[in-house]
Order: C-alpha cells, then structure tokens, then sequence
C-alpha cells in the first residue's frame, strides 16, 4: 500500500498547521513524524488515515496499483493514538471481538491469543471504563499492531504508559 501527499496543506480556523506537504509512505517500510508540539505530527496522521480531510491539496491511497477511496482507507490503515476513543462499556474481550469484525487480525489470531499478548487477560471482562489511561493505550496499541492493516500508525505510542509497558510495546512491535 502507499499513501501519497500531493501539496497537502491543513489549516485550523486561519492558522495553517501544515503547508504544501509532499510525501510516499510505504507498506513495510519504518517512518519516524518528529517536531515540536503543534506542529502537525498528530493531524498529519489523521488525515493518512482518512479521518479528516486536507484544506489544500489531495491524497492519493494506492493498493496493488489500485486507487483506494477515501472511504474504504479505514479497510487498509490502522492507527493508535492516545486521543482516539474506546467504547468504553465494552469490555476487553468485546472490544476484541468487535474490532474482529471490521478488520482481520493477523496470522487468525483468536481472542485468547490477543488477551494473552494484551498482558491484560486478568481484566478480559472488565468494562474499559474502568481501565487506566495506561491500560486503554495498551488497549490500543494491541488492536492497531494485532490488525493485518496494510499500514499501521502510530501516534505518542508510549504516551502513558509505564516502562513495565514500554518494554510490553517493544516486544510486541517484533
């Protein structure tokens, strides 16, 4: 899959955030967003992963030499982010299962694997409402790098979490 910035720009109100951005991203391939605060990292991301939409500019979604629209880009591209929301009545193992339904899970990975992995099989029928900040980003980080997503993004992946999770995001990056 490729993502391809075409002269995107994005801007908020009438200040610009992003200007006249050019840019491929690649399946396979290892990307590292760097800035200050503001600076866009965040929005650039969400606009990759079709959730908003560029003021100037286009992007253009590829697979197979196949032009992906914008409404099917969620198929292809999974994100994690410690702004996104859980549903947060569901509890761990029906968060898993939900997500089974909109996106496959690599290798067939079955949800007593992914609680396993998720370090979290304790917590497997407690409502995420109840889970730390820390928890829910693991939470995330699991449903985005468990996805067979043909791009995975990942924003502030070890925002709130610990260094005992911090080493459990490294592992499961391999």
């Amino acid at each position: 899959m490729q993502a391809i910035l075409h002269n995107i720009g994005k801007k908020f109100g009438t200040k610009w955030i992003l200007r006249n951005q050019n840019f491929s991203f690649e399946s396979g391939r290892h990307y590292a967003i760097t800035g200050r605060n503001g600076s866009g990292k965040s929005t650039l991301l969400l606009m990759l992963a079709g959730y908003i939409t560029p003021t100037s500019g286009k992007i253009e979604w590829n697979c197979n030499n196949l032009s992906i629209p914008v409404e099917k880009v969620h198929s292809y591209i999974a994100i994690a982010s410690p702004y996104l929301e859980l549903v947060e009545h569901f509890s761990l193992i029906e968060t898993l299962e939900f997500q089974a339904k909109f996106k496959p899970y690599l290798h067939h990975l079955g949800i007593n694997k992914l609680l396993e992995l998720s370090g979290l099989k304790d917590a497997g029928n407690k409502p995420l409402k109840y889970f730390s900040s820390g928890m829910k980003q693991r939470v995330k980080l699991l449903l985005a790098l468990a996805s067979a997503a043909d791009l995975v993004l990942l924003d502030e992946p070890c925002s709130n979490l610990d260094n005992q999770a911090i080493q459990w995001y490294q592992n499961l990056k391999q």
